[in-house]
């Protein structure tokens, strides 16, 4: 805005984002880089969420971001071997006495909600801008935006499932009032992967656009009708809009984390990293 300095989102160097002013007044374009294939969320994409967004919340310079991905996708979610690799070991088998290392995990968990609530609780209106994959953790970074637009090749999946992991970090919590308890409950139980058509019909995104410039193009107009209003109401409704929502999903982000720092490790997971190393299908055994 005229006479605004931008602030440190802008001038410190991320290493799971870019921060970009965009050419409208007011927006910020937020585009996860990695480190990783497809923008997997790593311990510095974990790390630097909350970071970015307390900042942009900061600048007085920012009145509406679009988070996005950098190149074809939006994220295929967690880097699995980097984020949970050591705690295979520290949970495996033969472990010492472990209440220590479930009470450090529960805090690890923890500080992964935060990130994702720190997208949720911003000032500044967000938009999700997706194309490609977003798997997972992509699909919680994105129920905590206030609006999520898609290319026709997106592509939605809530796959913790699959790995033998409850999804811990918002998913399950906030997708219930975007797509209702049917939809949510489908595609938490089947973990199925669906298009971006299916997607726009439940509700998980507004308005699918032929592509990804189409979708930026989008993205952006949107953002910048929302920057030209007064940034105190604009502030004002995403709170009130926040306020009720926010209480519950707080206790279930609570009861999931102690869920998870009690029951993650488990034969199942094991066998699901296992298998996806190897490139075939995990067999579970529930144990």
């Amino acid at each position: 805005m005229a006479g605004a300095v931008a602030g440190t989102a802008f001038t410190r160097d991320w290493n799971a984002f870019t921060v970009e002013q965009a050419p409208m007044d007011g927006v910020t374009v937020v585009s996860l880089v990695g480190p990783g294939r497809g923008n997997m969320m790593g311990l510095a994409f974990w790390a630097e969420l909350p970071q970015v967004f307390a900042a942009l919340d900061a600048d007085e310079s920012v009145r509406a971001v679009v988070l996005t991905g950098a190149g074809a996708n939006f994220s295929t979610g967690l880097d699995v071997q980097e984020v949970l690799g050591n705690w295979l070991e520290k949970l495996g088998p033969g472990a010492a006495a472990q209440a220590a290392a479930r009470t450090e995990l529960l805090g690890v968990i923890a500080s992964f909600q935060a990130g994702v609530t720190a997208v949720a609780s911003c000032s500044k209106p967000v938009i999700a801008a997706v194309s490609g994959w977003c798997i997972g953790g992509g699909v919680d970074l994105i129920s905590a935006a206030d609006v999520r637009l898609a290319s026709a090749d997106a592509k939605f999946s809530v796959r913790e499932a699959r790995l033998a992991i409850v999804a811990d970090v918002g998913s399950l919590q906030r997708l219930r009032g975007i797509i209702g308890e049917g939809h949510l409950r489908e595609l938490a139980l089947t973990a199925k992967d669906i298009t971006a058509e299916r997607a726009e019909r439940i509700g998980l995104v507004n308005d699918v656009h032929p592509d990804q410039r189409s979708l930026a193009d989008a993205a952006l107009a949107m953002a910048a009708e929302m920057a030209a209003l007064s940034p105190l109401a604009v502030a004002g409704t995403k709170a009130v809009l926040n306020e009720e929502r926010e209480e519950r999903i707080a206790r279930g982000l609570r009861h999931v984390a102690l869920w998870n720092a009690s029951f993650l490790h488990s034969e199942d997971l094991l066998e699901a990293v296992q298998a996806m190393g190897e490139r075939r299908p995990a067999v579970f055994k529930g144990r």
